[in-house]
């Protein structure tokens, strides 16, 4: 059985910073592009970030573009998502997705699974 869990959420100031995890576990990590999607209050899906399955590529929304990181470590079998430079407009619900093929396809929001999502508040 597939499973994804998020971890790191949090209240945090304008302009501070948090690092997202997500445990996979139900299949083999290495072998599968990942991404990070959001859903904000009030809002639908929004693709956030995807990375290959060797990390060879990442792909950023250009509304995160220059402040989040996306990085994985296949041995741990888990991914991550540095967010620095946090706006209020980033406060959503942060969910990591698995993705079906070894490469981030072009349909972003294309994946077959998800987690249960870890809550991301930006606020003062």
């Amino acid at each position: 059985e597939v499973q994804l869990v998020e971890s790191g959420g949090g209240l945090v100031q304008p302009g501070g910073s948090l690092r997202l995890s997500c445990a996979a576990s139900g299949f083999t990590f290495g072998t599968y592009a990942m991404s990070w999607v959001r859903q904000a209050p009030g809002k639908g899906l929004e693709w956030v970030s995807g990375i290959s399955r060797l990390s060879s590529t990442t792909t950023y929304a250009d509304s995160v573009k220059g402040r989040f990181t996306i990085s994985r470590d296949n041995a741990k079998n888990t991914l991550y998502l540095q967010m620095n430079g946090l706006k209020p407009e980033d406060t959503a619900v942060y969910y990591c997705a698995k993705y079906g093929t070894w490469y981030v396809p072009a349909l972003r929001l294309n994946y077959d699974y998800s987690g249960q999502g870890t809550q991301v508040t930006v606020s003062s």
